[in-house]
């Protein structure tokens, strides 16, 4: 249920029998205290500057006509125009309760399917011969709770693992293995160390190097050797990277792989198609396309190169591929990027080429979530004591011996096997919602003791509510028939049950945010917030413990809604949710 539409549709009904016409949009959005009402309308100050009118009297007016028509007050309890032109509306206490026994049977929480769209998800995007670190984090986990939302509102999504196994390392890494006669079983640590020295031997000596680029020219020609050696390197690297993605309870899989390789055959015709139609012009073999939109210090217009004056393609062509296939071979509405905010312009270059060649039509929407970066707590990036990068493997191994320790403390009478699942689970959720829960477009602080706190917006403090929610309708199996609907005879006994009730049915709201702006830290807030009002009303109102049948009934539905919310939203951002803690 979409509670802010659903209002905003009802004042624009309420305008219309007012004779209030026009073009702005009209939006509703929750209310920042409890005397504003339960939601606000702001929009009345920009049509009444339009229409050079009071927006006071406006809302009083809207305000007057939303009272005084019964369909509106099934919904709308109270609606009160407020200086200098605010809507403060108040919910009526039926149909939320209503509202609620709706949600409480549906296993989907009262949130609707939207009309499916094709969307295709570029993230994580790791290099091949080289294990994932901590600058891989971001990417992989904010393009997986975007999926996972995505998914849950009835989209197509198509996920894309664009991994860098194409270009110059590959030459270098299979002329070093030729030299130094290895051909048998290699790790991935070992291809480290082989990349290290291969790029040393590259440097500085000029017929290595000569060789390494006869091998990428080798390789883009389909050479059997080469191609044998460039698989191995690429199975070494994803089968690792699959373990962190397991780990993390990432979706991606190995058939979500496309790399840069796979668009190495559209790469001369689209270079072709440019030239032929004058997008693009070619000076001494270098072929550039120069945009007005972006101009040098001269004042004059950028050239992107597109393909090189040896013949080789740069990035930005693969990019200009990938957008055309996106669109052309798989259809898709809508293509999203979780892609370092330092690649932005590099982006927007590639996209205003797609645009102006017309390979992805305006309607078709190209949008980069562009994200931050970790740093350490002096604000610098996050890396190793000695200066170096810190492995993703190694980060979320030492994610789970801290929550070990913690909760073999908080639980000391847990079993070997509890402890283990449960050092994992809080971990690793730790680590992830401590991302997820900042937004995305800022740089944000690594901090072990605040994402392992069990108090706070953490994963452990909604773990937590989770769980107490389980071991209250646990007892209450033993002790009573739980409830399985809500009876619309019931009002409700309490503040609480009332402000858990409109956060309940905000669910589809915060879902819809997240799937729009690509911003998980929006269903973090939201479900840190049904957590905390959850707690508040465990402490207010007694559940297993009320006189009252019919009451206890009621309260014992709200805390197992709450629980599946609480459930569902941590799936669509990739955390499990504990039985027990």
């Amino acid at each position: 249920m979409d509670i802010k539409y659903i209002l905003a549709e009802k004042v624009r009904q309420a305008m219309t029998q007012c004779h209030i016409t026009t073009d702005k949009p009209v939006s509703a959005r929750p209310s920042a205290r409890p005397e504003y009402g339960d939601y606000q309308i702001d929009s009345m100050m920009a049509i009444a500057k339009s229409q050079a009118t009071d927006p006071l009297k406006l809302a009083q007016r809207v305000a007057g006509a939303l009272m005084n028509n019964s369909q509106y007050r099934h919904i709308i309890a109270r609606a009160e125009a407020v200086h200098p032109g605010f809507i403060n509306l108040f919910l009526n206490d039926r149909w939320l309760l209503e509202q609620a026994e709706l949600a409480f049977n549906d296993p989907r929480s009262g949130v609707a399917r939207q009309p499916a769209q094709h969307v295709v998800v570029d993230y994580s995007s790791p290099n091949v011969a080289k294990e994932m670190h901590v600058g891989h984090l971001r990417s992989t986990i904010i393009g997986d709770a975007s999926v996972r939302t995505l998914e849950f509102l009835g989209h197509k999504v198509t996920r894309v693992n664009h991994i860098g196994d194409w270009g110059t390392q590959f030459g270098m890494l299979i002329t070093y293995l030729e030299l130094a006669e290895n051909d048998g079983n290699i790790s991935l640590s070992d291809l480290e160390g082989f990349y290290r020295a291969a790029k040393k031997r590259y440097d500085e000596d000029p017929a290595f190097a000569l060789k390494a680029r006869s091998y990428v020219v080798k390789l883009q020609q389909g050479d059997e050797y080469c191609r044998r050696m460039w698989h191995k390197l690429v199975d070494i690297s994803m089968a690792q990277n699959q373990k962190n993605y397991d780990r993390l309870g990432v979706s991606l899989q190995r058939k979500d792989i496309r790399g840069e390789s796979a668009y190495n055959d559209m790469l001369p015709e689209i270079v072709d198609d440019l030239l032929e139609r004058g997008i693009a012009t070619a000076e001494q073999e270098t072929v550039m396309v120069f945009l007005d939109s972006y101009r040098n210090k001269q004042g004059e217009p950028m050239g992107v190169i597109v393909r090189k004056q040896d013949g080789g393609y740069l990035y930005t062509t693969t990019d200009i591929a990938c957008a055309k296939y996106r669109y052309q071979a798989l259809h898709a509405d809508r293509i999203l990027y979780y892609i370092d905010a330092r690649q932005h312009q590099h982006l927007m270059m590639a996209w205003e080429i797609v645009r102006r060649a017309g390979y992805v039509p305006p309607q078709v929407s190209l949008e980069h979530h562009k994200f931050g970066m970790m740093l350490d707590k002096e604000g610098k990036p996050f890396k190793t004591r000695e200066g170096g990068t810190i492995r993703l493997a190694e980060l979320l191994e030492e994610a789970v011996v801290r929550a070990h320790k913690l909760v073999s403390e908080k639980s000391p009478d847990l079993s070997a096997a509890e402890l283990t699942e449960l050092s994992e689970v809080i971990g690793i959720g730790a680590v992830k919602y401590a991302d997820l829960s900042k937004n995305r477009i800022t740089d944000y602080v690594f901090d072990w003791d605040t994402m392992l706190s069990f108090e706070g917006n953490t994963a452990p403090y909604i773990q937590y509510a989770c769980a107490r929610i389980s071991s209250i309708l646990r007892k209450a199996e033993s002790s009573h028939p739980l409830a399985t609907t809500l009876s619309g005879d019931l009002l409700f006994s309490s503040a609480t049950e009332r402000s858990l009730t409109v956060k309940l049915l905000q669910f589809e709201e915060a879902l819809l945010a997240v799937a729009k702006e690509g911003m998980p830290n929006i269903m973090c807030n939201y479900l840190y917030e049904l957590a905390s009002l959850f707690s508040g009303f465990y402490a207010s109102s007694p559940i297993l413990s009320h006189d009252h049948p019919a009451e206890r009934q009621s309260r014992l539905a709200l805390a197992a809604l709450t629980g599946r919310v609480l459930r569902q939203g941590m799936d669509t951002l990739g955390l499990k949710a504990p039985q027990r803690m």
